[in-house]
């Protein structure tokens, strides 16, 4: 096959798993639950009695469904690609691979397309459910078709750049970190770059056809601009764009594969020990005189000392953060100079402030999670997880310096959000902004960023995969926005006739407690998490109604209760024993 040995290995053992038929049926079945609670959340238990009505409930789930695959495909693409291949470097296997016969090209596309293997089996397992809706109506299948061309290019981007910056990087979560950053900053670049010369210059609309959210609009609503002539929907421009962009990604990864690993720390490393080896074999060599060496003192919990006062994490993490300093400028900058009226909410639910800060703290709490999640795969992937349980650090202090390490690590990710609702209210970008409700926000945000910090430990201490861990952290962390979001926008148009659609609710809610209790119960399941994974979802989902319903107080204090509750459950089994934290024995037997 062109893709070579790796991925016809993955496409032939990938269907013999019982896991690869429980995500597409699970993955189907969650997009009918999803239509039925929109079906709820707009008609209820009314009769349709016009054809137009049942149109437009399709176009609405339909473009919900289209969005949210968009959404899916980008993050899940660039996550597995991007981990696929850092597990390899890890574990030192990559080095295996590059001594084989084995081309760069099918390293690289090899690679990609295993890990897209199972993104692409969902977006194909998807299309049923897209013609259910073209029978109702309201649905074209030059829609349906072109949407998902959209998709699966953008998903075949999106693999290409992580697995590019995989190869490129050594460091686990520098590879995550500039994977999810630089999705992030391309479609806010060509955002921007579109408002600036303007949508309808043709600068500005060759641009415009690399943003994937803007050409699937374009798709969805293709009446927006239309002042005559005939309906015609294509988006043959932004998908041979995106498809050619991934093939540069493709070329350049080729062709630097072998430039980039083995890396040039472990080359120079092999040079050390041969220059070594020479010297101590030159019998002339009489004796050698050695400077003494300062060694650094470490501190009396050395987990602590490593994760905060050595640079275990790249000497590149200066740059990452810099990139994640510019793109909450910007989005900070376009909040500030804007003319939207704070008046006008944001999808009927939060103003623009508000808005631009969940972006940038949706992402701040993914990278969070992803370097607690790194902290510990990286342990077990270089073997020092085991010599860490053989010496006499006991697990409170090993917990302990993970935690303090990844909020020294990511620091700015917690401290940025929050300026940057701190000059909106300063500046009076937002107009509903006070100090008690900026002091609710810092409360309910530094919870949630020590939820995620434990979940990422958590996830990297039960799953003895790196990948496997990495995919469960991120992806309950990314599962938990989209269905926030998802359930915000059921709400609000659920408003007038709550109390009719709260059946179809009470089903949403339980399915995420079902799907989060599997996430955090994989391996060690104890009372606590189990009461967690039950909790949580409805009381976000009381903060939720108590949000939109103009609530301050309570809307912080059941966040802190819900997800302060999940932390401790986490937590506390975690640093009472290591074979406790390791999924190895649970205290519950007793």
């Amino acid at each position: 096959m062109f893709a070579g040995p790796i991925f016809a290995r993955e496409a032939l053992t990938t269907p013999r798993r019982l896991s690869h038929y429980l995500s597409r049926s699970g993955y189907v079945a969650c997009l009918l639950v999803l239509m039925y609670t929109i079906r709820q959340a707009t008609i209820g238990f009314q009769d349709t009695k016009f054809s137009g009505d049942i149109a437009a409930f399709s176009c609405l789930v339909f473009s919900v469904f289209a969005l949210l695959q968009l959404t899916l495909g980008m993050f899940f693409a660039t996550l597995f690609t991007a981990a696929n291949i850092a597990q390899e470097k890890d574990r030192r296997t990559l080095i295996l691979l590059l001594m084989t016969d084995m081309r760069s090209r099918e390293l690289a596309l090899g690679k990609l397309l295993a890990s897209l293997l199972i993104v692409g089996v969902l977006l194909a397992a998807s299309i049923p459910v897209f013609c259910v809706l073209q029978l109702l109506g309201g649905v074209s299948w030059s829609q349906i078709l072109w949407a998902e061309a959209i998709i699966a290019a953008t998903t075949l981007a999106s693999g290409s750049w992580g697995c590019m910056v995989a190869y490129w990087r050594e460091k686990t979560f520098q590879t995550l970190a500039i994977s999810v950053l630089g999705v992030v900053l391309f479609v806010a670049a060509v955002e921007g770059a579109v408002a600036i010369v303007g949508s309808e210059s043709t600068v500005g609309f060759w641009l415009g056809q690399l943003s994937p959210y803007r050409s699937l609009f374009s798709v969805l609503i293709p009446l927006t601009g239309l002042t005559h002539g005939v309906v015609q929907v294509s988006a043959l421009k932004s998908v041979s764009l995106l498809i050619g962009l991934a093939a540069a990604l493709n070329l350049y990864t080729i062709v630097r594969l072998r430039v980039w690993n083995p890396s040039q720390q472990l080359r120079q490393s092999v040079l050390e020990d041969e220059t070594n080896a020479d010297a101590a074999t030159d019998e002339t060599v009489v004796s050698t005189v050695t400077e003494p060496k300062h060694h650094r003192a470490v501190w009396n919990n050395p987990v602590t000392w490593k994760e905060i006062a050595t640079r275990g994490y790249g000497r590149k993490i200066v740059v990452i953060k810099l990139a994640y300093v510019l793109l909450a400028g910007l989005i900070g900058y376009s909040v500030m100079t804007s003319r939207t009226n704070d008046a006008a909410l944001v999808l009927g639910m939060i103003s623009p402030p508000a808005a631009a800060f969940l972006a940038i703290g949706v992402i701040s709490l993914l990278l969070i999670n992803a370097q607690a999640v790194t902290s510990i795969s990286t342990e077990r992937d270089d073997n020092t997880l085991d010599i860490l349980l053989a010496t006499d650090l006991h697990a409170s202090e090993f917990m302990t310096g993970k935690i303090l390490g990844a909020l020294w690590n990511t620091r700015e990710m917690i401290v940025v959000p929050v300026l940057l609702m701190a000059a909106a209210m300063t500046y009076g970008a937002s107009q509903h902004l006070t100090v008690e409700n900026l002091i609710y926000l810092v409360v309910a945000y530094c919870c949630l960023s020590l939820f995620a910090i434990m979940l990422g430990l958590h996830s990297g201490l039960t799953y003895d995969n790196s990948r496997a861990a990495i995919g469960n952290s991120l992806g309950t962390m990314f599962f938990l926005f989209i269905g926030i979001f998802v359930f915000m926008l059921l709400l609000v148009e659920a408003r007038s006739s709550f109390a009719i659609q709260m059946q179809s609710f009470i089903v949403f809610i339980g399915l995420g407690s079902i799907g989060l209790y599997s996430s955090l119960t994989h391996k060690n399941p104890s009372s606590a998490l189990t009461m967690a994974a039950v909790m949580l979802p409805f009381l976000t989902f009381y903060a939720i109604t108590d949000f939109l319903l103009g609530g301050t107080l309570g809307v912080c204090f059941w966040i802190c209760v819900a997800y302060g509750f999940a932390t401790i459950a986490m937590l506390v089994p975690s640093v009472s024993d290591f074979d406790v934290a390791l999924g190895r024995t649970t205290h519950d037997a007793g």
